[in-house]
């Protein structure tokens, strides 16, 4: 269940704590497509990069 984290008396909501633990695994994975050579077979690399945080996002959240 989702519930704000108390952090020195400011509530925040925990869709905010899962897009920071996000920012490092859409990097690795970007890295790992990168050193893979997969980069070419995207039409549209930066519109990928968000897409691919998106997912990464919505995997946190209903995994976590």
């Amino acid at each position: 269940m989702l519930a704000e984290f108390n952090l020195f008396g400011v509530l925040i909501a925990p869709i905010a704590i899962y897009a920071l633990f996000a920012i490092p695994l859409t990097l690795m994975l970007r890295f790992i497509i990168w050193r893979v050579g997969a980069m070419s077979w995207f039409w549209h690399w930066p519109l990928f990069q968000i897409a691919l945080y998106i997912c990464v996002l919505c995997l946190m959240v209903v995994y976590v």
